[in-house]
């Protein structure tokens, strides 16, 4: 079967322990841990299918027990899984997060996996199944920060990626400064949150609308700054900037998130949606998705 968009990155286990009580460094409190599909391509790849989009995943995947389980829970979801790399010696990745009622407490990424495979993920763009450097594949890609800085900065000169409509997102501010060889891509949508804004452009930023300001400034052909529950921004080159105020919500859970956001933005784009209806139903699909209203 075709797909809509291909989703580039991080698939991995998502382990998040959840408590109701305010959380500090040393806390011991009754919650509840969870195991579910995560990494920030999945996310994204589950919010699009959600929405009838059926993504593709460029990945890499352990061929243990752990790497089974992934591929079939991402069949079942409905996501094309025929173009992933499996490793034989690199074991499937895993995330784990600590949130509490007062937010992310501390999150471990462990992508070593998808780092080391490196370029292996993007066979599929050149050897024709689904592109070459000659007919380069035209389509959505949403691409995270998860990938090695090396090979993001392959991709921001790659001939495979210079037809593709590019939506980039960080996989957390650690990895942000990753980004930056793409931030000049003419076909790259960056979307970040303020302090991820502020990694990127080396300053400090008071909202959204400044960060995405400074970006353009930078030479970012679009980006899409977001700060919690502060307005958002969206903005680009030669046409301004608009901003969103999210609605408010009681925050249940944080981590995908962003996620969420930047899959809902690419289908209200896709529905042809306007820039501020786009931004507000990627808004709301986040304010939805924190106060737990949508399933994860």
């Amino acid at each position: 079967m075709s797909s809509d968009i291909l989703c580039i990155g991080s698939v991995l286990w998502d382990i998040i322990g959840r408590s109701a009580a305010s959380m500090r460094v040393g806390s011991d409190v009754p919650g509840r841990i969870t195991r579910l599909p995560g990494g920030v391509a999945m996310n994204i790849a589950m919010t699009l299918s959600r929405f009838g989009l059926r993504p593709a995943l460029l990945t890499a995947i352990g061929r243990d027990a752990e790497g089974d389980e992934l591929i079939a829970a991402c069949a079942r979801m409905g996501m094309e899984c025929g173009h992933i790399y499996r490793s034989d010696d690199l074991p499937t990745d895993r995330y784990m997060a600590i949130e509490g009622a007062n937010g992310l407490i501390a999150a471990i990424a462990d992508a070593h996996s998808l780092e080391a495979a490196g370029a292996k993920i993007l066979r599929p763009l050149e050897d024709g199944r689904l592109g070459s450097a000659d007919a380069p594949y035209a389509g959505l890609i949403a691409l995270d920060g998860n990938l090695t800085e090396a090979l993001l900065s392959q991709i921001s000169q790659s001939p495979l990626f210079a037809a593709a409509d590019l939506r980039v997102a960080p996989a957390s501010p650690g990895k942000a400064e990753r980004l930056t060889p793409l931030l000049t891509h003419s076909q790259a949508t960056l979307y970040v949150n303020l302090e991820e804004a502020g990694i990127i452009a080396k300053a400090r930023f008071a909202s959204a609308a400044e960060a995405a300001e400074a970006l353009l400034h930078r030479g970012a052909a679009r980006v899409l700054v977001t700060d919690g529950g502060n307005a958002s921004a969206e903005g680009r080159q030669g046409q301004g900037i608009i901003t969103g105020a999210p609605p408010q919500v009681l925050v249940t859970r944080v981590t995908g998130a962003g996620d969420t956001f930047m899959a809902a933005h690419i289908v209200a784009e896709q529905s042809g949606a306007t820039r501020d209806e786009a931004l507000a139903r990627a808004l709301r699909a986040a304010a939805d998705y924190v106060s737990g209203e949508i399933g994860s």
